[in-house]
C-alpha cells in the first residue's frame, strides 16, 4: 500500500475493451471501443497534490484532495506532467481548454475510460458489495476517508465508487447544461442508488464542491479532436440546437464558434 500512497500517482494499466454508454435524455445507448490506457490506482491525494502545488488545507495526506474544480484538476495535470518530464495534455487559455490526445502526460479520463476502469469487466451496478468497496452513507462517516482502505476492483483500482466524486474530461450535455463537466463515482455521504458505475452528475467547471476530487489517466489515444468515446465534433453537433430552445436548456454556442475557426 505504501507504493500506492507515496510519491506521484501510481498508474495501473487498463486493457482494451468496450463499454456501453447510456444517454438518459435521449434514451440511446452507444458502444465505445477503447484502446489500452493507464489510470491512477486511487484518486489524487492531498500528498500528491502538494508535490506540484501548495495547499492551505489541514487534512490527512492520504485522503483525496478536495474540493477541486475541473479547472484546478486540468491545471494540476499539466503541472504534474511538467514535473515528470512528460508532454502536457492541455492548452489552457482562460476558460478554453484543448486536449492534445497525442500527449503522454497526465490528464483526466474520458467518461468512457472512467466507466471501463470502474467496471473492470463487471456488468453489475457495482464491482462488489458497497460495504466492501466504497465509502458511502452506509458507513455513516462524517467526511472524506483515506484512499485504498476498501477493496479494489478486478483491475486493482481503489475507490472508483464512493469517497469522492471524480471529474472526467467530457461535457455533461452541451445542449442542455452549457459547459458543465461530468462527475462520476459517488461520494462518502451518498446513498446506494447514487454510487453505481453508470451514474453521472455534472457541475460547472469552476465549482469546488466538498465531495469532489479527481483521478488521473495517461495514454496517447485517438486522433486530433477525438479519443476514447469523446469527440469535439459530437460536442458541436449536440450543442447545435435548432429551433426553439426548451425551457431551462443552455446550449453551449461557443462550441459552434470554435468549430467555425
Amino acid at each position: 500500500m505504501t507504493s500506492v500512497l507515496a510519491g506521484p500517482p501510481s498508474m495501473l494499466s487498463v486493457p482494451a475493451g468496450t463499454i456501453d454508454l447510456r444517454d438518459a435524455r435521449t434514451g440511446s445507448v452507444r458502444e465505445v471501443g477503447l484502446q489500452p490506457f493507464s489510470i491512477g490506482a486511487t484518486p489524487v491525494t492531498r500528498r500528491q497534490w502538494e508535490l506540484v502545488g501548495p495547499s492551505s488545507a489541514r487534512e490527512r495526506p492520504t485522503v483525496p484532495v478536495r474540493p477541486v474544480s475541473w479547472f484546478d484538476a486540468v491545471s494540476w495535470c499539466n503541472a504534474a506532467s511538467t514535473t515528470a518530464g512528460l508532454r502536457t495534455a492541455y492548452t489552457i487559455e482562460g476558460r478554453a481548454v484543448t486536449w492534445d490526445t497525442t500527449a503522454d502526460g497526465f490528464r483526466l479520463p474520458t467518461e468512457a475510460e472512467w466507466e471501463h476502469a470502474a467496471r473492470a469487466g463487471s456488468t453489475a451496478p457495482t464491482y462488489g458489495p458497497l460495504a466492501a468497496v466504497a465509502w458511502t452513507a452506509l458507513d455513516e462517516v462524517d467526511g472524506v476517508q483515506p484512499v485504498a482502505r476498501k477493496e479494489p476492483n478486478a483491475f486493482g483500482v481503489y475507490d472508483m465508487l464512493g469517497n469522492v466524486w471524480e471529474w472526467c474530461w467530457d461535457y455533461a450535455d452541451p445542449a442542455r447544461y452549457a459547459d458543465y463537466r461530468v462527475l462520476r463515482g459517488g461520494g462518502w455521504a451518498d446513498r446506494h442508488w447514487s454510487v453505481r458505475a453508470s451514474v453521472r452528475r455534472g457541475s460547472l467547471p469552476e465549482a469546488r464542491l466538498e465531495d469532489v476530487g479527481f483521478r488521473v489517466a495517461r495514454g496517447a489515444v485517438g486522433q486530433v479532436g477525438s479519443a476514447q468515446g469523446w469527440s469535439a465534433r459530437r460536442d458541436r453537433e449536440r450543442a447545435d440546437v435548432r429551433g426553439p430552445v426548451p425551457f431551462g436548456w443552455t446550449p453551449l454556442r461557443e462550441l459552434l464558434e470554435d468549430g467555425a475557426r
